[in-house]
């Protein structure tokens, strides 16, 4: 598990995640391989809950307003398979991004929090902390296995570059 840069009661009170305005949304996250054999074989989740592109399929907002992770729970505002969410949905705010064939860690400016933290010593730690952790030979393995998972995001302030671009 990715430690986590925007505190839990700061999460929960906002109604960004997990909710997009496409079906298709680049935002929807993609999972890793491993992420959906898990979700399949430990939750039971259907595979046809998942798209060929290895996305969670949204489902319509009840104010037909967009569309929404499956595995939310409206209510509440929380995530029903939090214990097992998906690599993309640990790092948000931050986003793998492909600029120019490099690789590089994103963060969307959507988030409050981050636009609260930015140029905080927090926010530089947690920076790093994510360096260390995308640059280990284990999760540059991951990368390179499940190119699915670096996308082509629009509106996200670039913050550092991969170390390797073997993974594209």
């Amino acid at each position: 598990m990715i430690k986590q840069f925007v505190p839990s009661e700061v999460c929960l009170k906002c109604q960004g995640c997990c909710r997009f305005k496409e079906l298709s949304s680049v935002w929807s996250p993609c999972l890793l391989d491993e992420e959906i054999i898990s979700l399949i074989d430990k939750e039971g989740i259907p595979a046809a809950s998942l798209s060929i592109d290895r996305r969670l399929n949204l489902i319509p907002a009840e104010n037909k307003e967009g569309f929404l992770c499956p595995f939310l729970k409206k209510g509440e505002n929380k995530c029903q398979i939090y214990h097992m969410r998906p690599f993309e949905c640990q790092l948000y705010p931050f986003l793998l991004s492909m600029r120019d064939k490099k690789i590089l860690l994103t963060v969307d400016l959507n988030c409050p929090y981050v636009k609260d933290k930015i140029k905080s010593p927090e926010f530089n730690e947690y920076v790093d902390y994510l360096a260390r952790y995308l640059n280990s030979p284990k999760q540059l393995c991951t990368l390179k296995e499940n190119p699915q998972v670096i996308q082509a995001y629009e509106d996200v302030l670039g913050v550092m570059e991969l170390e390797s671009n073997d993974a594209s």
